[in-house]
């Protein structure tokens, strides 16, 4: 509780770095802001080129099947390999003045999930001129999934970024994880098309339920299940517990390791 009051007790600072992330990602470029939207959908045409005409797949409208789940995946995959390094970004303010360490990680989390949010614009665009329509109802359920990844990516941001500060070599890690996680996910491929008898250790991924959910909601348009939601919610809250803890044992000596 102690941790929560610092934290609700220095937000502005919180919503500060997140302006400051936002403002400061793309400046210098071009193209700035839009890069928000090009970078998925160069992503969507490169894994739409390979699946449907390389390497078919016979998925009906396979790239709004794979474009509805690479979205959330990006948000996943961004805080899991670039949160690594939030701490050891911020070195200069973590040695000279304090703070409660969490607004790092939880700052970078928000303003990764308002870029994402951002995105979702473009996939209500691609939904609606591909004539697949929206169930209203179902859509209802999206923010209630939209909170349970953030409450995931969350605990693995606090994590992996307290870990980073120990064993730098992480940050590098991380990125085969995350591309090996990917591919562990049903996001270019249906749940169907996992044997059943490794099923239970899929189920063990805690971006598995998540994946499904926004698919149920925003391809086939309809409410996702119960179980799927609370599969999701129970291993988003285990996470975020063990990188809440981990966090709070470990950044005591943050200064003294930087």
């Amino acid at each position: 509780m102690k941790t929560l009051k610092e934290i609700y007790a220095y937000r502005h600072m919180i919503f500060s770095l997140v302006k400051r992330d936002l403002r400061g990602r793309y400046k210098g470029s071009v193209l700035g802001f839009l890069w928000t939207f090009i970078n998925p959908l160069l992503q969507l045409g490169v894994y739409t080129l390979v699946f449907s005409t390389i390497m078919r797949t016979g998925i009906d409208k396979f790239y709004l099947f794979l474009f509805v789940a690479l979205v959330p995946w990006m948000f996943f995959s961004t805080c899991l390999s670039g949160g690594s390094s939030c701490i050891l970004v911020q070195q200069d303010m973590v040695k000279k003045i304090y703070f409660p360490r969490e607004v790092l990680p939880i700052s970078y989390v928000i303003s990764q999930f308002i870029n994402m949010l951002l995105t979702f614009i473009i996939i209500f665009l691609v939904i609606i001129l591909s004539g697949i329509g929206i169930n209203a109802a179902a859509v209802l359920y999206l923010p209630v999934i939209m909170i349970v990844e953030f409450i995931l990516t969350l605990g693995i941001a606090m994590l992996v970024s307290a870990l980073t500060v120990y064993f730098r070599d992480l940050e590098y890690i991380l990125g085969i994880i995350s591309m090996a996680w990917m591919y562990l996910t049903p996001i270019i491929y249906p749940v169907d098309f996992v044997p059943e008898k490794i099923l239970p250790i899929f189920n063990l991924n805690p971006m598995m339920p998540i994946i499904v959910a926004y698919r149920d909601i925003l391809y086939y348009k309809q409410i996702p299940q119960m179980g799927t939601l609370l599969h999701a919610f129970l291993l988003g809250i285990i996470v975020l517990i063990i990188g809440c803890f981990a966090f709070s044992k470990l950044k005591r000596y943050f200064a003294e390791e930087l």
